[in-house]
Parts: structure tokens; C-alpha cells; sequence
């Protein structure tokens, strides 16, 4: 990853951030598809996960809670934070006075096809939006967007490609077809890597508004433990790598987490451990030495502690 120079704020180190970038967990929820007509009002939000809203064509304003209004145009990306709603509007620029017309979009139903259609108006639409709502973690209790509050606005161009990756992912969940939920997810994380990146070339670095991003030293000691989560870490070791003590790291850690830093890094084992389990026909006792654990015993317990279930029967399908 090129770090252009306007990126001189930029407090992580680049190689832990590619680190992060590329070990990160996206799981697909849904896509949505959103048209709006002039003189309408599309109302949305109180989804439960973060959205990516791209739009594909016209003009508009998007408001998003209590945020200045957003100008909507083509290839214009938005980032809504979860359980935040928003409005889509479209104006008559001829009849500045006249009064938009309302629509609950969330009264609407779903589509067959999985593909949640939002209409607002008759016609042709002046405003077309596709949405992707998703979650991006490292595990169980570390999402990258949970803390996001605000909206994160990018302008796209069309040789970015960024509505062809989304369009394939709504292909990819239309056609139904065996792997189309993953398709969609690898396709959604291409998406979610470019905005990344983008960031580091912003006027504006938001990528540190990610709390678990917001500090250099936690971010380092955090990478290590995505780099290698059967590795031999203690909070000591963690805190060495931070260059801070031990009693200061787990305060700090602990309040961008809210967890401890070995209650995280046993979710990051269990997800590897999993990720095993579901790839490979490798025995539990050798999974759990990957994983870090000394012996199957105490694997078993930490197993059974995070998923109710012994690795077995996880492997077999059961759960």
C-alpha cells in the first residue's frame, strides 16, 4: 500500500495497517437498492449494521440523524454508522418552495430475491443508490466500526470501479447460487479496502476516527496479536511491544476495546481455530497448539466457553 505524502498525520505505522487491512473479517449482511424520484423524501436507517452507500447516478442530499445535509452525486460513497437513521431527498430545482413528499422506506417489503428495494416516487428515478450493509471485525468483540458516530464521505470517480464491484456483489446475491454469500462478502471487502485506503490519501484522516485505530501504540501491539494469535503473548510482552507499562497499556487497551488484552486475543485464537476446523482436517490437539494453547484441555475449555460447543461437533456442522 503507497502512502501518498498528504498522509504526514498519519500515526499508525503503514506496515501494521496493511497488516489490519488484510486480516480483517467482512461479513456480508445485505444489500439494498434505493431510487428516488424529484420531489421525494426516501426515509431509512436503524440498521443494525453499518451501511456503504454508493450512489450511481443523480443528484440529491442525503441527511443522515443530526449531521449537515450531504450532497449526493454520482460515485459519492457515505458510511452510515449502525442504528442511525437517514433521509434521502431530492428537490425540484425549478420549485425550491415545494414540499417533499415522505417515504417510510422501512414499511416497505422485502424482495424475493434478497435484495431489499427502497421506491420513492413514480417514474424515473432521478437519484439511484446501492447499499451494503456489513460487519468488519477481528473477532467476536473487535468490530472496526462499532465506535463510529459519524458519517465518512468519500468522492469516487467512475474509473475507481467501485459500482462494479457492488453491482457484482448484487449479482452475486440475486443469482442464489452455493458461495454467493461469501462472493458477496469478498466482493463487499474490496470496497471497504479502497475506502480504506482512500484515507490515506484524504485531506481529511478519518481512518483514526476507528477507535482500535487511534492509537499508534495499541495499533502495533493489536497487529501483533492479529499477525500471529498463537504467538507467545502475555500482557507483559504486548505492552513491551506498545512501549508502554503494563499497567498503562491494559488501561488504555481496555478503553479503545472494551476488553482485556487477553480476552481479545482469545477471540482472535477461537477465529483462527475456526477457520481451521471449517478448512482443514487437521486434528483438534494440533488446531489447538496453532492456536497457542499448551494443552487440548485448556483448548476445550476456551472453546466451549466462546461457542458452547466442543470443536467437534462445530466441525461436524452441528452448530
Amino acid at each position: 500500500m503507497k502512502v501518498n505524502s498528504l498522509n504526514k498525520g498519519l500515526q499508525i505505522a503503514p506496515a501494521d495497517l496493511e497488516n489490519l487491512i488484510s486480516t480483517l473479517d467482512v461479513k456480508f449482511v445485505g444489500l439494498a437498492h434505493c431510487s428516488v424520484s424529484t420531489g421525494y423524501r426516501l426515509e431509512l436507517g436503524d440498521a443494525e449494521a453499518p451501511g456503504i452507500h454508493y450512489n450511481l447516478s443523480g443528484r440529491g442530499k442525503i441527511i443522515i440523524a443530526n449531521h449537515p445535509p450531504i450532497e449526493l452525486k454520482p460515485h459519492t460513497l457515505i458510511i452510515v454508522p449502525k442504528n442511525t437513521p437517514f433521509r434521502i431527498e431530492v428537490a425540484d430545482e425549478k420549485e425550491r418552495s415545494a414540499v417533499l413528499k415522505p417515504i417510510d422506506g422501512r414499511l416497505q417489503n422485502k424482495s424475493t430475491d434478497g435484495v431489499q428495494r427502497y421506491v420513492a416516487g413514480t417514474g424515473q428515478p432521478e437519484v439511484v443508490l446501492l447499499c451494503g450493509y456489513f460487519y468488519a471485525s477481528y473477532g467476536a468483540s473487535a468490530d472496526l466500526f462499532a465506535s463510529l458516530s459519524s458519517p465518512i464521505v468519500e468522492q469516487f470517480e467512475i474509473n475507481d470501479h467501485i459500482d462494479i464491484k457492488l453491482q457484482a456483489a448484487l449479482s452475486e446475491l440475486m443469482s442464489q447460487e452455493i458461495g454467493s454469500g461469501a462472493m458477496s462478502a469478498a466482493l463487499l471487502k474490496q470496497v471497504i479496502v479502497s475506502i480504506l485506503r482512500r484515507s490515506l490519501v484524504s485531506l481529511e484522516l478519518w481512518i483514526e476516527r476507528f477507535s482500535i485505530l487511534s492509537d499508534a501504540r495499541i495499533s502495533k501491539a493489536f497487529s501483533e496479536m492479529v499477525a500471529a494469535p498463537g504467538g507467545d503473548h502475555t500482557v507483559m510482552s504486548l505492552a513491551d511491544c506498545a512501549c508502554m507499562s503494563r499497567s498503562a497499556f491494559m488501561s488504555r487497551f481496555t478503553e479503545l476495546f472494551g476488553k482485556s488484552p487477553m480476552s481479545i486475543l482469545r477471540d482472535l485464537r477461537m477465529r483462527q481455530a475456526t477457520q481451521h476446523l471449517k478448512t482443514s482436517d487437521m486434528s483438534v490437539e494440533h488446531i489447538a497448539h496453532l492456536a497457542g494453547y499448551d494443552s487440548r484441555g485448556s483448548f476445550l475449555k476456551a472453546f466451549r466457553k466462546t461457542y458452547d460447543s466442543d470443536p467437534s461437533t462445530f466441525r461436524n456442522g452441528a452448530v
